[in-house]
């Protein structure tokens, strides 16, 4: 299935579910205490995340889950009649254009102003990010050294051609990797780059767990992942033999994206989703097992939360913030060049 062919599913999608979303569950969510999420994230501690949640204030949480761009064309399909009161995606170029469309609504929280910072978050407060996922080099600690690593861009020498694994060209970590390219090198070198990974020929593979598991088993010796996926390894096997390298340190620094949510436009529970932003910028950012950063050893957005020992451990390193912000309006964009460069 191609872009366009998967595009065109999740529209179908969203056309359905628009028409189940238009009767009983937005009429009954306003009678309730409830709050309904759109949640791109499918990790267990968001479910502990929100069973805190639940205890502490007596609003349930209600989830429907799929891909940040299934979710986005179901709120587009849904319209007014959307059920979602909060859209919680993995990639920060989706909320701005969700955003741009009139989708979510600016929120005057005075709480989330002070826990995160203005580069996390949207200028008009119409999203905000809760934790930060660094997208950057890994690579086989028995093969390759880190003096041989140095930049995104480099991943294209010679050097590494059938030594690579990449996510595939679908997946919003690629669109969004490729977009902040764009930013930062414009779109003439940013395609120079993509083409030198595609004749590299990388082993292209839909999951960073499995990336990792096939770097350590010899398949593949360097990839870009995010960096969580490595310190969730090192959690079940402190000898698992791959590592993190933070990319383009002596340039603009690695590449950031976020996982962070907004109020929809049309939320019948709005203060019970504001409340729940608060709350996941606040207690939600606790570094143990119930912590949303914590809980997947994502990087906390509030100043004042720790990362976890493990992330730590990766040292410190250089951000790329800067382009955050461009990775929705470029999302088009990089979709064009990776087709026309040949990534699949």
């Amino acid at each position: 299935m191609n872009r366009r062919q998967v595009i065109a599913s999740f529209v179908s999608c969203a056309v359905a579910l628009a028409a189940v979303g238009a009767s009983g569950p937005r009429a009954a969510s306003a009678q309730a205490n409830v709050v309904n999420v759109y949640s791109a994230r499918h990790y267990g501690a968001l479910e502990k995340v929100f069973a805190e949640f639940e205890r502490e204030t007596g609003i349930r949480v209600r989830l429907s889950n799929a891909s940040s761009q299934a979710l986005l064309e179901r709120l587009r399909a849904e319209g007014k009649a959307t059920p979602a009161d909060l859209f919680f995606v993995i990639d920060a170029g989706t909320l701005q254009l969700a955003a741009e469309e009139g989708l979510l609504q600016p929120v005057d929280s005075q709480v989330l102003r002070t826990v995160i910072p203005p580069e996390l978050r949207d200028p008009q407060n119409r999203w905000f990010a809760l934790t930060q996922r660094v997208r950057t080099i890994v690579y086989n600690s028995n093969k390759v050294k880190p003096s041989e690593l140095s930049t995104y861009e480099a991943l294209a020498d010679r050097k590494w051609r059938g030594r690579l694994c990449m996510r595939p060209a679908t997946h919003i970590y690629t669109i969004s990797l490729v977009a902040g390219l764009i930013a930062n090198l414009g779109e003439k070198r940013a395609e120079q780059v993509v083409r030198g990974w595609v004749a590299n020929r990388p082993t292209f593979i839909d999951s960073d767990s499995r990336i990792l598991e096939n770097i350590a088993a010899g398949k593949c010796d360097v990839a870009i992942t995010n960096h969580y996926y490595v310190g969730n390894a090192l959690k079940k096997d402190p000898n698992f033999p791959v590592k993190v390298f933070w990319a383009n340190q002596n340039a603009q620094g690695a590449h950031v994206n976020i996982s962070g949510a907004g109020v929809t436009a049309n939320a019948l529970n709005r203060e019970n989703a504001i409340k729940l932003l608060e709350w996941l910028a606040t207690r939600g950012q606790d570094p143990g097992e119930a912590g949303l950063a914590g809980g997947n050893n994502e990087f906390p957005v509030n100043p004042s939360a720790q990362p976890t020992e493990i992330i730590k451990g990766f040292g410190p390193f250089k951000a790329d913030l800067a382009a955050l912000s461009k990775y929705g309006p470029l999302q088009a964009q990089a979709i064009k060049l990776l087709e026309r460069a040949g990534y699949k």
